[in-house]
């Protein structure tokens, strides 16, 4: 990113449970978007912006598009590290990418997209907290 951009990111750690593999010993990759959550809360815990607190505001931030690039499989007892990014301020939408490690070897990337809806359903832009918090980290 040039010109002063800049992103905002955070990772978080996944030890592979045997539950979360298939039969071939590798993990089933609807899993993938369970850890993208959780990196996701993450980013917005980062932020200063947590889930919770959009949710008691009456936002919510449904993933109206999933998608997921596997390059390697993970496997059972694998540490990996989920990590998460936001590159440009949201409009009424939010992309958020992921990039899944084993030991630094990259194995996953991810990319969901959000919508701001209040709780009837209705699209709707991201309250000012929010943007306030983003803003911070990107071009002053």
């Amino acid at each position: 990113m040039g010109n002063g951009e800049r992103m905002i990111t955070a990772e978080v750690g996944i030890r592979v449970r045997y539950q979360e593999t298939d039969q071939m010993g590798v993990v089933y990759h609807a899993n993938y978007f369970t850890w993208f959550e959780s990196a996701r809360i993450e980013l917005l815990d980062h932020m200063k912006c947590p889930y919770l607190k959009l949710e008691k505001m009456g936002f919510l931030l449904p993933v109206i598009q999933c998608e997921a690039k596997f390059l390697k499989p993970a496997k059972f007892d694998d540490r990996l590290v989920v990590r998460v990014s936001l590159n440009k301020v949201p409009a009424a939408r939010i992309t958020i990418s992921y990039e899944v490690f084993h030991d630094e070897v990259l194995l996953c990337t991810g990319q969901t997209i959000h919508a701001f809806v209040d709780r009837s359903g209705r699209l709707i832009r991201p309250p000012n907290d929010f943007l306030d918090c983003a803003k911070k980290y990107f071009k002053k």
